[in-house]
């Protein structure tokens, strides 16, 4: 599914009345129409015990409501509409569809100023339901005056609120509040979903969102080029293509996980056994020689590597040219978890990153090895996939968890510029983001992964993707939508919180094969994996 921009969909909305010929005020009816039906699908009460009011701007997002309100007064709903403007200044479309409320006997209640507002509250609040056509997509800086108190006072009341095409206060590309902002329990846009539905905490702030179609020609959307996706489980399917009945363990990759160190054998084993489970053919751990014996034990499918270890216990520079070796008859590189970040290592890490001549999935310690100075992911033989979470991101980019979270999706796409890499930036709503500057927003996943452990999974899975012959884009889209998957069918199982890391790895191959086979196909029919390229 396409998410846009709020520049690209006003370019939409100009080529479509410009170059295609349907009016604004076309536009804008299609829009409200469905607005207003979308409304009455979320509140089916009767009409006689809904009672509506719409606040609205003097702008585009309050001409939408003007017809909404329109709309429900001719369905029997009681509607008035609180104009934070005088109607005098309301132009265009918006003016015309204000016009026609009053030969209805529609309300409008101007409130140009925060005094005018406080005379009015007392009739608003009257209403058992709020319709949000305040502010729009629009907004560029943080909310103050009369709309941060408008704001204020439709969330104080804790009655449900219907936002038109977003919420009052929320920032259309990044999914952050501006100030103040509308909570909204549904929302219905328009054309496509923005960026700020569908981030987090953007999407807590929409409640359910509706899209309604208002007639903007494909061509249209086609030549604004939309770059950012929503991952949907038809998109992960359309890159697996079935194994041949004659497959062995070679034909499905070797990933060679290079990870582990004293105190941190468990993630060194999660990740190599997520490989398996997500059908890598062979997976070696290759690891200090101190640890190597217990990674053993922890698993019997994986295969182990005791590399030469520092005095610390960790690995070094001493173990390049062994590891170095190793490469030659591996398709992938995983490097990270539960390495360390000494000297040492980073040597080895920065080192590796610039030769390893075979993908690489770049996580944990390894992403901080690479903290402050991300230039050498540029002279990478190979292709490149970093996974950090926020706080790793914010060491890569010299920068803070604060502003990493800010504005996620922007610094995702700015780092996979910078560095040619395909950057998997953790967290509520994970982005995937290319070095072509297209990125996908991940919808799976639940706040009860927020433990220990689950990033080696993803690491894992993700490595075990590749392996089999997936393109790094591709399988990192997989891997973090089946990863997210696994984990919300644990929290339906288990409850919200407490279920664990290795529990979502036992978890991959059912959500694969169930997101590979939806309807339950025929055995002899199933998709497995794409032909290696």
């Amino acid at each position: 599914m396409r998410i846009v921009t709020a520049a690209q969909m006003r370019e939409m909305d100009r080529l479509t009345i410009e170059s295609f010929g349907i009016p604004g005020r076309v536009l804008m009816e299609t829009a409200g129409r469905g607005a207003a039906r979308a409304f009455m699908e979320r509140f089916p009460k009767p009409a006689r015990e809904n009672s509506a009011g719409v606040l609205a701007g003097r702008g585009n997002n309050g001409g939408d409501g003007f017809v909404i309100a329109r709309l429900l007064h001719e369905w029997g709903v009681e509607t008035s509409v609180c104009l934070l403007s005088e109607k005098k200044r309301v132009k265009g479309e918006a003016a015309d569809n204000l016009a026609l409320l009053e030969p209805l006997g529609v309300e409008v209640l101007e409130a140009p100023d925060p005094a005018a507002f406080a005379s009015v509250k007392d009739r608003l609040g009257r209403h058992t339901v709020f319709i949000d056509a305040m502010l729009g997509t629009g907004l560029s800086s943080d909310v103050r005056g009369l709309f941060e108190e408008a704001i204020a006072f439709v969330n104080s009341l804790k009655r449900p609120v219907f936002s038109v095409d977003i919420p009052s206060g929320l920032d259309s590309d990044t999914g952050r509040p501006r100030g103040a902002c509308v909570r909204a329990r549904a929302t219905a846009t328009f054309a496509f979903p923005k960026i700020g539905h569908i981030l987090w905490p953007g999407a807590d702030f929409c409640g359910k969102l509706e899209v309604v179609d208002i007639g903007i020609p494909r061509h249209i959307a086609a030549l604004v080029k939309p770059d950012t996706r929503l991952t949907d489980p038809a998109r992960i399917r359309s890159f697996f293509s079935p194994k041949g009945a004659d497959i062995h363990k070679g034909d499905n990759g070797h990933v060679l996980a290079l990870a582990g160190s004293p105190g941190k054998t468990g993630a060194a084993a999660m990740t190599g056994v997520s490989a398996m489970r997500a059908g890598a053919g062979l997976v070696t751990i290759a690891a200090p020689r101190g640890v190597s014996g217990v990674l053993e034990t922890l698993s019997m499918e994986t295969m182990t590597h005791p590399l030469p270890e520092s005095e610390n216990g960790r690995l070094g520079m001493a173990a390049f040219d062994e590891i170095k070796a190793l490469l030659l008859e591996k398709n992938v590189l995983a490097m990270g978890p539960g390495l360390g970040a000494d000297p040492g290592v980073r040597r080895l890490v920065r080192r590796l990153a610039a030769e390893c001549p075979i993908p690489m999935v770049i996580d944990a310690d390894a992403l901080n090895c690479l903290a402050g100075d991300v230039s050498i992911l540029r002279q990478s033989a190979g292709p490149v996939i970093l996974t950090p979470h926020p706080g790793e991101m914010a060491r890569l980019i010299q920068s803070t968890t604060a502003d990493v979270q800010n504005d996620r999706l922007g610094h995702a796409r700015a780092l996979a510029a910078d560095t040619g890499a395909h950057v998997v930036l953790k967290g509520a709503k994970t982005i995937v983001a290319g070095p072509n500057g297209r990125a996908l927003i991940n919808p799976t996943g639940n706040p009860g992964m927020a433990s220990g452990g689950m990033g080696d999974v993803l690491t894992g899975v993700l490595a075990g993707l590749l392996s089999q012959g997936l393109s790094p884009g591709d399988a990192a889209a997989a891997a973090v939508y089946i990863h997210g998957d696994a984990a919300d069918r644990l929290a339906e199982k288990k409850g919200a919180f407490g279920f664990l890391a290795g529990e979502v790895m036992e978890e991959i191959p059912g959500r694969l094969d169930a997101l590979l086979h939806p309807r339950g196909r025929r055995r002899e029919n199933r998709r497995v994996f794409q032909k290696r390229r």
